[in-house]
């Protein structure tokens, strides 16, 4: 199965320069923030994100080769991401995310809501240094989403009338606002034109939401170190994702079990055989594959390069998560 640091080989030389570069652009005038920064940048993570980026940045520019805005827009991009994920995890009360200590289990929740905080308005400084109007509206829409996101997850906890469509709106604001936009703005810095424009954004939207189908399937499919978290937490902390609304068309009587937040005991085991003996999951692979497959159409009006190539690749790539 092909890796993604593999995959990523036509920007290799840039992710390794946007690693070093984030670091930087953390600064040290708060020691105790930066400390929590770079405790975030040294876990790893696959930097897909701003991979994703600098794929559409060098794809769009074959000849001239990408400039200093481009690679800034990859670093605010990967920035807005981290802090999305630093208030998610005090909102999730999560211990561990790829498999490493939490900021907020390592340096507390209050240190944690600050260094969130920190990086979002450090990623909004940068943005508006790149003295691009359009831009700065797409990426501030991404910083609204995450919200919008977070709050539609928590106020629809443990409501089994969930409708498939909500499920759709909330994982767009939650991840492919980011994939979507920043992919639209990284064109726009390009000089593309606004229909190529509108492909990269649905590029990144049908990849982002393939991305978050999958990452729900592997919630009951996978494993804690695939996860980096406990299997099954989504469900247990009332978030229905695309298995289970599937699943409740099939196996009723799991409202019963999500509407008592499996208060009894038992409830939580029976809920998950159940979901386990309907077609959720199977139906829930299809969904993403059709996403991945709409995201690799979006790309038609790119001139073919490797960094193309990449990019349908990493749509087909999301897929094999799965298997």
């Amino acid at each position: 199965m092909t890796s993604v640091k593999s995959l990523f080989s036509p920007v290799e030389a840039d992710l390794d320069l946007l690693t070093k570069n984030l670091q930087q652009l953390i600064g040290a005038r708060h020691p105790i923030l930066s400390a929590a920064a770079e405790h975030l940048f040294g876990a790893g993570g696959k930097r897909l994100r701003p991979a994703i980026v600098l794929l559409v940045s060098r794809g769009t520019m074959p000849e001239q080769g990408i400039t200093p805005r481009h690679r800034r827009l990859a670093e605010i991009t990967e920035m807005i991401h981290t802090a999305s994920l630093v208030h998610d995890d005090v909102v999730d009360e999560s211990e561990t995310r790829r498999n490493v200590p939490t900021v907020n289990s390592f340096f507390g929740n209050r240190i944690a809501v600050l260094a969130g905080d920190f990086l979002f308005a450090q990623s909004s400084w940068y943005l508006a240094n790149l003295d691009n109007l359009q831009v700065v509206k797409l990426l501030s829409e991404v910083i609204r989403d995450f919200a919008e996101g977070e709050i539609r997850q928590g106020l629809n906890r443990f409501d089994a009338s969930l409708t498939f469509d909500a499920y759709l709106e909330k994982s767009y604001y939650k991840t492919a606002s980011l994939m979507a936009n920043s992919a639209k703005a990284a064109g726009v810095l390009s000089g593309v034109s606004e229909e190529m424009a509108e492909g990269l954004y649905q590029y990144g939207r049908h990849l982002g939401l393939a991305f978050q189908i999958v990452d729900d399937i592997l919630d009951f499919t996978g494993t804690n170190e695939i996860l980096g978290k406990p299997a099954g937490s989504d469900l247990v902390s009332g978030n229905l994702t695309a298995p289970v609304l599937y699943a409740l068309e099939e196996k009723p009587y799991i409202a019963t079990l999500i509407e008592r937040e499996f208060a009894q005991a038992g409830d939580l085991e029976q809920a998950l055989d159940l979901i386990s003996a309907s077609s959720g999951i199977e139906q829930s692979r299809d969904l993403a594959k059709y996403h991945s497959q709409q995201a690799i159409a979006n790309l038609a009006l790119l001139k073919p390069s490797d960094c193309t190539q990449t990019l349908r690749e990493l749509a087909e790539y999301i897929l094999t998560r799965l298997y």
